[in-house]
C-alpha cells in the first residue's frame, strides 16, 4: 500500500487533540516528524505520538528528505513562508485556515505549488460535515424552494492573557485579525459552499468589550451570485456562545443550532423534521483523508488552494 509520509509543522492544541491523532490512525498516512520552536516541548510531543524524529527548526524539518508532505499548523503570519519553502522542496502542504493573511500571499503559494507540481490544501473541513453535506444536497434538489436569507452566529467567549498559548491570537501581526479572521473564515467557507460565490460585502468591525489590537466583534453582510442574501456575526465578547447556521428559502428553511453537533431541523410545507448528521469523531481527519488521497492519486484536494483564496479574499474586503 502507498503511503504519504508527513512531517507535522507546529505542535499546539490543534495539532495534539485532532492532526497528529488522525495521521497515526490512517492507513495511508505516516507521521515521522514534527517541529515547534521550543525544543523541550516539541519532544515531548513527538514521544507523546510516538515520531521518530523531531526538529526545533522547521527548515531543517522541511529538508528532511523522508518526508513527503507537510501539515502547517503554525500562526497565519508563517504560512506563506513555510508553504513556499515547503513547496521549493518538493513537498505537498495542507495549511490551516486562514489561508495566509492577505491575497498577495495566497497568489504567491500557489505560484510556489504550481511551479513545484505540488499539492496545496486548505483546511476547512467543516466542508466534510455530514449536515453539510446534506443541507446542500436539499437546496440542490429543490425540496426548500430558493435559498433567500442566510444567518450564521458565531460567538466564543476569549480574551487570553499574554501568558497563556494562544495569547498570539490578540496580535495582529501574528493572527492577522480577530475572531472574523480565526473563525469567521470557516463560516464563510461554509457559506460559498452551499450558496455560491460572493458578489458584493458590507461589513463593520469593531471592538465592542475588550481593548486589544485585534477586533472582538465583526458583522459581514453578503450578496451571493445566485440572488440570496447572508449575515455573518461572529465575536469574543458575548456571554452566550453560539454556533448557529438557518437558511430561509422560498418553499422551505434549514435551521442547524449547533454546526459542531449536527443536528438540522427541516421546515417545508409538507412539515417539520429532524436530522441527525454528526461529523466525525475527529474532525480535521476526512480533510486529511481527501488530501492524502488527492496526493497518492494526482488529483487536487476537495478543500483546494482557490477555496482558500477566495475565503482570504473576502476577509481582505472585510477588513479594508
Amino acid at each position: 500500500m502507498k503511503r504519504l509520509r508527513w512531517g507535522l509543522i507546529g505542535c499546539g492544541d490543534i495539532s495534539r487533540k485532532r492532526v497528529a491523532p488522525a495521521l497515526r490512525v490512517i492507513p495511508e498516512c505516516e507521521l515521522v516528524a514534527v517541529n515547534r520552536a521550543r525544543s523541550e516541548l516539541v519532544a515531548d510531543f513527538a514521544a507523546e505520538f510516538g515520531v521518530p524524529r523531531w526538529y526545533g527548526d522547521w527548515h531543517e524539518l522541511i529538508a528532511d528528505d523522508e518526508i513527503d508532505a507537510v501539515y502547517i499548523a503554525t500562526p497565519v503570519s508563517l504560512h506563506a513562508e513555510q508553504t513556499i519553502f515547503a513547496a521549493e522542496a518538493g513537498k505537498h502542504v495542507l495549511c490551516e485556515k486562514p489561508m495566509a493573511v492577505d491575497v498577495a500571499e495566497c497568489d504567491r503559494m500557489i505560484d510556489a505549488c504550481r511551479s513545484n507540481q505540488v499539492r496545496l490544501g486548505i483546511a476547512y473541513y467543516r466542508h466534510f460535515y455530514p449536515v453539510i453535506l446534506r443541507a446542500k444536497e436539499l437546496i440542490a434538489s429543490g425540496e426548500i424552494g430558493t435559498p433567500v436569507i442566510a444567518r450564521v452566529n458565531a460567538f466564543e467567549r476569549f480574551n487570553p492573557s499574554p501568558d497563556e498559548d494562544r495569547y498570539w491570537l490578540m496580535l495582529k501581526s501574528l493572527a492577522g485579525g480577530g475572531p472574523m479572521m480565526d473563525f469567521g473564515c470557516h463560516r464563510i467557507e461554509v457559506l460559498m459552499n452551499l450558496l455560491g460565490p460572493i458578489m458584493d460585502v458590507k461589513s463593520v468591525t469593531g471592538r465592542a468589550l475588550y481593548e486589544r489590537e485585534v477586533e472582538d466583534t465583526s458583522l459581514a453582510i453578503f450578496s451571493f451570485k445566485q440572488g440570496a442574501q447572508g449575515v455573518l456575526a461572529v465575536t469574543h465578547a458575548a456571554y452566550e456562545s453560539q454556533d448557529t447556521l438557518d437558511i430561509f428559502c422560498s418553499g422551505g428553511s434549514i435551521h442547524i443550532p449547533v454546526l459542531n453537533l449536527g443536528e438540522m431541523q427541516i421546515k417545508t410545507t409538507a412539515g417539520e423534521r429532524i436530522e441527525q448528521l454528526p461529523p466525525h469523531k475527529n474532525i480535521h481527519q476526512p480533510l486529511i483523508e481527501d488530501f492524502t488521497a488527492a496526493v497518492l492519486e494526482g488529483r487536487a484536494p476537495v478543500v483546494d488552494h482557490e477555496i482558500g483564496r477566495e475565503v482570504s479574499r473576502i476577509l481582505e474586503i472585510i477588513y479594508a
